[in-house]
Order: C-alpha cells, then structure tokens, then sequence
C-alpha cells in the first residue's frame, strides 16, 4: 500500500437551498476542490459519489452522481454511486483511498452531497427513518407503512435513539441536560468562526436551555438541522501532490466497518483498526470531528474512541474546559453536525475536509495549534443496538 495524499478539498456553506439543486451544489464544490489542488478535471481518474436519500428527497435514483457531474466536464470517467445513509460521503472516500493506496489511480475525487430542503418538511424526516431497519420495525408494530410508524409527530425518530443513548450516559455518569447544553453551546461557538457552516451565531448556554424540548433530555440547539451542501475531496498519489503543488496532507487511513448486533460497538472495533493502520494512538490526535448528530453523542463517542477515560471522562473534559476553544484538543471544530450542518449525504466529506484544514492551519479563530494528527468519525443508519456503518479517518501532517 502506497501513501494517499489529500491534495485538495471544497464545499459549500451548508444550509437550505430550497431552489437549488444536487447538480449545482456538487458543481460549486468541485469548482473549489480543483482549485485548491491546482489541478483540472483531465487530472481526475475516477469519481466516487456519496449520496444518501435523492430517491426519496428528489425522486433522482440509480445515477446521481452522473446526473450531479453531467456538466462538470468528467463523464466518461468511472462514477460510481455509494449510498450508505449518514456515512455516504465518508464510504466514498473510503473507497477513494483505496483506489490510490492500491496503485490503480494517481488522482480521484471523493464528492458527497445531499438536497434535504423540502416545502413538505416530512418528507426529509420520513427520508431519515429509512435509515432504519424496517423489516424489524414491520415485525415489531405489525404496520404495513413502517416508516410511518418508526416516526413519531414533531420529531425525527432518530433522536429518540439518541435521547435513549443520552439518557443511559446521564445514569452512567451523572450528566445532567445543563452539561449536554455545554456542549452544544460551544459547537455553536465553533459554527460561529466557520464561514461554511449553516448556523453561524453563538448560543449560550443559556439559549440552549431555553431552544423547546424534542425528546427528554434533548433540546432543539442540540440537535442537528436539516440541509442542503456539496463536499468534495482530491485524493491523489504523493508523486501528484508534488508535479502538482498541492497543499497536501497525509491520509493515513479510511477505515469503514459495519454495525454488528449484539456485538462491540462500531466504534471500538473501527478504532483498534485505524489507530493500527496510522501508527498513531488516541494520546496522539489533536483535533477530531464527530458524528454528533445530537450533543451528548459528543461525549460517548470520545469515550468510545478511547480519547479519554470510559464512563465519564469525557464529561470531566467538558466541564474542566479541556475540549473547547483554546483547549489541547479540539473536538467538532467545525461546529460538528449541530452547528455546521446534516446534509447526509455530504457530512462525511465535510468533516474530513475540517480535518485536513486544521492541519493545514486554514481555520482561522477556531484554528487548532500545533496541529498536527487529526481523526473524523462518520456513522450512519442504525442496526438493533449500533450504528449501521461507521468511518474512522485518521490525516497526519
């Protein structure tokens, strides 16, 4: 396996579009990705395409991708569609760095991108609950629609999972809802600095505390908003990086396992891999991105990740001020999935592309010192008792 080098990265702001268009938001993206890698697109060998939900959110199945890239001047090339609910974007740049690690490109590109904007605002939250197995939900309730019945008014059924997986931490640890708003009020800190993010105004915690309530102990500013975005990455050889100019970092690893019922967590199993692959161990990694769809998942996945001590340590960090602005280690830089933005499709790519900015040093105010070994976790769907795919990125400077 050779070196894979990120030689160049683009995305747009996140948020809703509501007349824009998958095709137009990959294009932007794209644009800016080429750009940064001073390279064009008769560099590029192939494209791997992430995408979640279009054939429920926009009714555009089978080749979206082709559809997305029709006038970006690639056909013709390789494009192949991955769809892998939340971790669609992360699993196409899984598959990227195969491609270059393997030998059989020099330059590929790894888009992931999702329009979620919808007049009818259920139609995105029915679009989520299909991440869900719903052969087991049919059995369960006996309902011939199962994504009707895995929906419950005025929320997206996935944050009941995620306010079962808080509660438990809360009995575990002691964490209370004001700590869980902690943390969502220095994501929205972060989202605050971040230019591409879809909430760009800090909220107390205060103001997190008073957002209504959508599940206990779930308030509305812990909880990631519904979007639209585009993300793309150029992943290439070191010898392209170098004939190329590129501001390039090192991919380490993308490391991609599949949830296992009954079994240890995606999360421990991914990272025993990919911290092997790296040569590098979790006392290494100065800024990390994670999938927190809801706030508390913040601090079970450091403890998972084995970023700090388990049952609780991870909440210890939080109120000693240890993950925040300023701190040793920085955690969802970006403003995570909360502030930054949930176009499903696209937030794999997007928090690689944070990774590989902080150790670029591009981050402006929310720029990481000294960074110099950064992780992205992505998980997507869910299987009885884990998530149903998950991608550990490991990027080295």
């Amino acid at each position: 396996m050779r070196k894979v080098m990120i030689g160049g990265t683009g995305m747009t702001r996140f948020g809703k579009y509501m007349d824009g268009t998958i095709r137009g938001l990959t294009c932007e993206a794209l644009g800016d990705c080429l750009k940064d890698a001073n390279a064009g697109t008769s560099d590029i060998e192939a494209v791997f395409f992430g995408n979640a939900a279009a054939g429920l959110l926009t009714g555009q199945e089978m080749i979206t991708g082709q559809v997305a890239l029709r006038e970006s001047g690639l056909m013709g090339l390789p494009i192949i569609n991955i769809e892998n609910a939340c971790a669609s974007a992360s699993s196409a740049a899984h598959l990227a760095w195969i491609s270059i690690a393997s030998g059989q490109y020099e330059a590929v590109l790894a888009i992931g991108a999702e329009k979620m904007s919808n007049r009818d605002k259920m139609v995105p939250f029915k679009s989520l609950m299909a991440a869900l197995d719903l052969e087991e939900i049919k059995a369960e309730t006996g309902s011939d629609d199962p994504l009707e019945a895995a929906m419950a008014p005025g929320r997206s059924g996935f944050m009941d999972i995620y306010a079962s997986k808080a509660r438990k931490y809360m009995q575990q640890t002691g964490a209370t809802v004001e700590d869980f708003a902690r943390v969502a009020s220095k994501s929205h800190t972060y989202g605050s600095m971040n230019p591409k993010a879809q909430f760009q105004q800090g909220m107390s915690i205060e103001e997190v505390m008073a957002s209504r309530t959508i599940i206990d102990p779930l308030k509305l500013a812990m909880c990631s908003p519904i979007g639209d975005g585009a993300a793309a990455i150029l992943f290439c050889s070191e010898a392209f990086a170098k004939q190329h100019g590129c501001d390039a970092v090192t991919a380490e690893t993308i490391t991609l396992v599949s949830g296992l019922p009954g079994g240890a967590s995606c999360n421990a199993r991914a990272s025993e891999k990919a911290y092997a692959m790296a040569g590098v161990g979790p006392e290494d990694v100065n800024v990390i991105e994670l999938h927190d769809a809801a706030s508390p998942a913040e601090l079970i996945y450091l403890e998972e990740l084995g970023l700090c001590s388990a049952s609780g340590g991870a909440l210890q960090m939080m109120r000693d001020g240890d993950i925040g602005p300023g701190a040793k280690l920085g955690v969802n830089t970006s403003g995570g999935l909360v502030a930054k933005g949930h176009p499903v499709g696209a937030t794999g790519c997007a928090q690689i592309i944070e990774i590989a900015d902080q150790l670029r040093g591009r981050c402006g105010a929310r720029q990481v010192e000294h960074a110099r070994v950064g992780m992205a976790q992505n998980g997507g769907g869910w299987i009885e008792d884990d998530t149903a795919a998950t991608t550990l990125t490991i990027l080295t400077r």
